[in-house]
């Protein structure tokens, strides 16, 4: 049986990565004024933080239209039995949704929409699996449950500098985003019920870091081969090191670097620092 493996931008995985393992990529827009860009193809990370930075108004998003699900699962039909396709948490963007609907527009083959109810690198370990296993020729049905089963597993937090922009773009109330910039909490965030929301409240950045640190921590502590990722807002020398810390002191843990780009950055804003991790 032959899989083909589909995921959206906001996995951000490197092309080299996606290539390697034969990824499929379909990109969300990022919207300034009246300039459309697709990111991962026509924005870079890099140069959306500069874009942010001389912008006065901050950017809208939008996720892939159903026509390019369609053209891309009819694409891929003509040469596999099944497509997995892995997207963002349905809590925070409609294009799980697109895939969705655009699964049941396509015949001659089996679409299974994947909701990763996260996003950024920890949405892509679901694709890398994925992809890993479709290479040995897996079922989709056994794919599937495989991506079920890490969901047990799965944690990420993330750290962000400033809640101006996650308020703003409806991700997360007013009143918090209010309590924590006239106190200048510095607010740990996870997904839960595929939303993000608050998980602690901790006053500064070192102090927040060490308290996703210490989560991690939980787990890599029993000793189990995990699976990790150190995302990060256009502070990369930062996150280099912090990478390189956690690789001294968790030597059986696979450790990645990744960011957040456009899409996700839109909310979270320049500074902010994740730490995703599941069992392998």
């Amino acid at each position: 049986m032959k899989t083909a493996i589909v995921t959206d931008s906001t996995a951000y995985i490197p092309k080299d990565i996606r290539e390697k393992y034969n990824i499929h990529m379909l990109p969300l827009s990022v919207i300034f004024g009246d300039e459309v860009y697709s990111e991962e193809v026509d924005l870079t990370a890099e140069a959306f933080y500069e874009e942010l930075k001389v912008q006065k108004e901050l950017p809208t998003t939008s996720q892939p239209p159903i026509g390019e699900f369609v053209k891309l699962f009819k694409q891929l039909g003509k040469e596999n039995d099944a497509i997995i396709s892995v997207h963002l948490s349905s809590g925070i963007s409609g294009t799980y949704q697109g895939a969705v609907t655009a699964g049941e527009m396509v015949d001659g083959v089996k679409v299974y929409p994947f909701d990763s109810e996260i996003s950024c690198m920890v949405q892509g370990f679901y694709a890398l699996e994925a992809a890993e296993m479709a290479e040995l020729e897996k079922p989709a049905e056994e794919i599937v449950a495989r991506l079920n089963e890490m969901k047990k597993s799965i944690r990420a937090y993330f750290m962000v500098d400033d809640l101006t922009n996650l308020q703003r773009g409806g991700r997360l109330s007013g009143a918090q985003a209010f309590v924590g910039g006239l106190l200048q909490i510095k607010p740990i965030l996870c997904f839960e019920d595929k939303l993000i929301v608050p998980f602690e409240k901790i006053r500064t950045r070192k102090k927040a870091l060490n308290r996703v640190f210490e989560l991690f921590d939980e787990d890599a502590s029993l000793g189990v081969p995990l699976r990790a990722v150190l995302i990060h807002g256009n502070v990369e020398i930062e996150a280099k090191q912090l990478k390189a810390e956690l690789e001294q002191k968790y030597p059986h843990v696979e450790f990645m670097l990744s960011y957040f780009g456009p899409v996700i950055g839109t909310h979270l804003g320049e500074g902010a620092i994740g730490l995703g991790w599941y069992k392998k």
